[in-house]
């Protein structure tokens, strides 16, 4: 079948030149219609101020429309961001989103309730004396935390007469961007330790150890990593720098990222030690926005005691009439995000997150086995495995699988999220198949669900990722279940190659120019993707 190129770009350039267009210049009536105002059909001006207004109803929809192109979120299975909160909830952010959170002496009852927000995680993270601040995220939070490390070790190196120009921070290749940016952005030497199968796809504490020497400021451990949903060993990496300085005399603190897991391990998980009640753990941050279960915009970061938060970095200001101490990257922020935080605190209480995250901890661990089931996918991730078995070679017999869902087993601590790839036994019988294809297949139907190379050193395996959130109901399981294997069957049954290259393949030169140009990377590893 011959075809010749078609430039859709010049079939509507050479439509608006046909006469029965020439109605647009006429006047018509019905501007308050949203549909009847010129922005329905003239050119819209995306790049510049255009040169006039246009009714309200008319400027909403055609936004409200073009943002019904994005993916639904509760069908949204890449991203760790809560996606769904209460009416009340959601009436409460709406009636504060005006307010300022900087504005200490305008909103004192909002300040009130941010302070008993900062008691409420201190006594979830075991830390009677904990001080802390909110942020607009966990990256915010995370840059805070390691700052607070560097000038801490900086005047300890200043007391003792020794050099503070080469700190150095340490932690797994599986970090998440943000932590890597701390490094970048304020001059520290970041010491990634690769990631293996032997060590779960995150930190090797031992190597983790063995690259700490006197300048390093602190360790990075992740509570929930990104890639897998493994966490980090916090109270194992305590001994072995307790080991470090019985022998080297180094003291070295540990900062968790517990961006996802700081409101998973707590009520999920509250006999595991990773906390304050770990004497290395210096600060921890959170992202509200995640299992907090609020909507984006809110993140927490505190720390075991005012020690451990340098004086230097402090600001006390005036501002509107009142005197105010502040420790943050931006100034002005929406208070709103925190509002919808103390609501949860209030209205789930400490039974309520535990009966949503055991929720989600169940879900995954059905969602993981029945991908095991179906012989198509191996499970990377380790959820729903029984405690200290670890690798997709173990797969869970019936019995098994019964014990875990009734509870009489304990699994491995870990976020509710489901890591898989194609089965070996499947790549061997479907050689043509790419993993990518999958993803692909299951955007057609609604999901998204994102394909992915695990980080360098184990990088030639890609994975499929499945955040599992309280939105996340067991029949939406059971449908994305069916849709996988459905995605499955219908590559394997093709008679070649599918080649999802070509469906990714996006050119748009507005899009493409506003693109830094990659030649103007210094080093070649600051271009390398990192999984967020």
């Amino acid at each position: 079948m011959l075809h010749k190129h078609v430039d859709t770009e010049d079939m509507i350039r050479q439509a608006k030149l046909s006469p029965i267009r020439n109605h647009l210049a006429r006047h018509h009536n019905i501007n308050s219609l949203a549909y009847g105002s010129r922005y329905a059909t003239e050119d819209i001006p995306r790049y510049k101020m255009p040169e006039h207004s246009t009714e309200a109803k008319a400027a909403y929809q055609l936004i409200h429309d073009e943002l019904e192109l994005d993916g639904r979120p509760n069908m949204n299975l890449a991203s760790f961001v809560h996606t769904w909160m209460e009416a009340e909830a959601d009436k409460l952010i709406v009636e504060n989103i005006s307010k300022n959170l900087s504005d200490q002496d305008e909103y004192p009852a909002t300040m009130r309730i941010h302070a008993r927000c900062i008691s409420i995680i201190g006594d979830m993270w075991k830390a009677k004396g904990a001080v802390g601040t909110s942020t607009v995220g966990s990256s915010e939070a995370v840059l805070l935390g390691g700052l607070a490390m560097k000038k801490r070790w900086q005047a300890k190196m200043k007391a003792l007469g020794k050099d503070t120009s080469c700190p150095n921070i340490v932690m797994g290749n599986n970090a998440q961007v943000a932590l890597e940016k701390f490094a970048r952005y304020f001059d520290v030497e970041c010491r990634l330790i690769p990631v293996s199968a032997e060590s779960h796809y995150c930190l090797d504490i031992h190597k983790a150890a063995e690259a700490c020497d006197e300048n390093t400021i602190g360790v990075f451990v992740i509570l929930g990593s990104t890639y897998t949903g493994h966490f980090e060993d916090v109270e194992g990496m305590s001994k072995e720098l307790d080991r470090i300085q019985e022998e080297k005399g180094w003291d070295i603190p540990i900062h968790v990222d517990a961006a996802s897991g700081g409101f998973v391990a707590p009520f999920a998980f509250p006999k595991l030690k990773w906390s304050f009640d770990v004497p290395r753990v210096k600060s921890i941050n959170t992202s509200g926005h995640k299992y907090g279960l609020v909507y984006a915009g809110i993140g927490w970061v505190l720390w075991k005691s005012e020690e451990f938060l340098p004086k230097e970095l402090v600001f006390t200001l005036t501002y509107l009439g009142d005197v105010e101490q502040t420790y943050t990257l931006n100034f002005s922020r929406p208070a709103c995000f925190m509002i919808g935080q103390y609501y949860n605190f209030v209205r789930l209480g400490r039974q309520g997150y535990t009966s949503i995250i055991q929720n989600d901890l169940d879900n995954a661990r059905v969602l993981s086995m029945a991908l095991e089931e179906s012989t198509y996918f191996d499970v990377l991730s380790d959820m729903h495995r029984a405690k200290g078995v670890f690798g997709y070679g173990k797969r869970s017999n019936l019995e098994t699988i019964k014990e875990t869902l009734s509870g009489v087993t304990d699994c491995n601590p870990a976020l509710p999220v489901v890591v898989f790839k194609l089965s070996d036994q499947f790549k061997a019988d479907n050689p043509y198949v790419k993993q990518a294809a999958i993803s692909t297949l299951l955007r057609t139907r609604g999901w998204i669900v994102p394909n992915y190379a695990l980080p360098p050193a184990v990088d030639k395996i890609e994975i499929l990722r499945i955040v599992v959130r309280e939105s996340f109901s067991q029949e939406l399981v059971e449908t994305v279940v069916s849709d996988l294997v459905w995605a499955a069957e219908s590559l394997a049954a093709s008679e070649s190659e599918f080649d999802v290259e070509i469906l990714l393949r996006k050119h748009d030169p507005i899009a493409d120019a506003h693109k830094l140009d990659d030649n103007h990377q210094e080093d070649s590893n600051h271009g390398h993707g990192r999984q967020c």
